[in-house]
């Protein structure tokens, strides 16, 4: 018998939202961290790194490590394990640095 972690916690979140991410919908529950909705949707990767523009996404999961870093609602280098995830967020990904202004 396959079971959820949902199931397996006894939780009964609220209903679905959407939010995009990369111009595309994806469906997220209420509580999910941006990481945690990416994750559930089979993204594994949403920054770049600045030198090699290598795929990074979460890696420690708890904040510490800066490599899930993503653009959220236009403001770069949130870091995805720790945003909690809203309807209509607009998740992009983040290439090097995150700030185009400075062409570094």
């Amino acid at each position: 018998m396959a079971r959820t972690p949902t199931d397996l916690v006894g939780a009964q979140p609220g209903p679905p939202f959407e939010f995009t991410f990369d111009g595309r919908p994806i469906t997220a529950l209420p509580g999910q961290s941006v990481a945690a909705a990416l994750w559930a949707a089979g993204i594994l990767a949403w920054r770049t790194t600045r030198r090699s523009g290598r795929p990074r996404g979460v890696f420690c999961g708890i904040g510490q490590c800066h490599d899930c870093l993503a653009t959220v609602n236009g403001q770069p280098n949130r870091r995805a394990c720790l945003v909690p995830v809203r309807p209509g967020d607009t998740i992009t990904t983040q290439e090097g640095h995150g700030h185009d202004s400075l062409g570094v």
